[in-house]
């Protein structure tokens, strides 16, 4: 039986997409959810649109309880089964209560150079502090933010025309490129 794998994201879902439609007849995976925080998430009606399940918790009710959160989570999630989880433009920061659950079973894609640029706000950090390239990172989730092990990663110049827009949208090509190179592998190991 092939690993069953769940996508976290919080809106558009362009990095979702491209997961899914990675996991064709020859991948060692399946994708059996994609799951965000908002009802509003763009990327809901894409996946649906791509025959995959989806679902949202919307995070607002639940104020300051992230553990709750994260319990109506891991219910969705338990109901399909997820053996491994993506997350994908989720934009919500998880706990240990969380991550432990799924320890050694949770990628996420970064754009910066990890361990460059943790958190938000990466490609403006990039360009103010004058380097001559950024990327995009694969990397295994653990309890501190951005820091797991790195998986892949791309790189990209920084051209002197360069916005955090413009960027972004040449990282972006990146993200789509290695993230599901990433799991396939990622896959194969487990």
């Amino acid at each position: 039986m092939k690993p069953r794998v769940a996508v976290l994201i919080s809106g558009g879902g362009s990095n979702m997409v491209k997961l899914l439609e990675s996991m064709d007849g020859d991948h060692p995976a399946e994708p059996v959810l994609v799951l965000a925080n908002s009802a509003g998430a763009g990327g809901l009606a894409k996946a649906r649109a791509l025959g995959v399940q989806s679902d949202f918790v919307d995070h607002k009710p639940y104020g300051k309880d992230r553990e709750a959160f994260e319990d109506a989570l891991i219910a969705k999630l338990d109901a399909v089964q997820a053996d491994v989880i993506c997350l994908a433009g989720f934009m919500r920061v998880l706990t240990s209560h969380f991550i432990d659950r799924y320890d050694g079973r949770m990628l996420n894609i970064h754009p910066s150079l990890l361990p460059k640029y943790k958190g938000l706000h990466t490609h403006a950090r990039a360009i103010e502090a004058g380097d001559n390239e950024a990327g995009c990172t694969v990397h295994e989730v653990t309890a501190k933010l951005d820091d797991g092990p790195i998986l892949a990663q791309a790189r990209v110049p920084i051209l002197e025309t360069d916005s955090p827009e413009t960027l972004a949208a040449r990282v972006l090509i990146e993200e789509h490129r290695i993230y599901p190179q990433a799991l396939r592998q990622f896959i194969h190991k487990l």
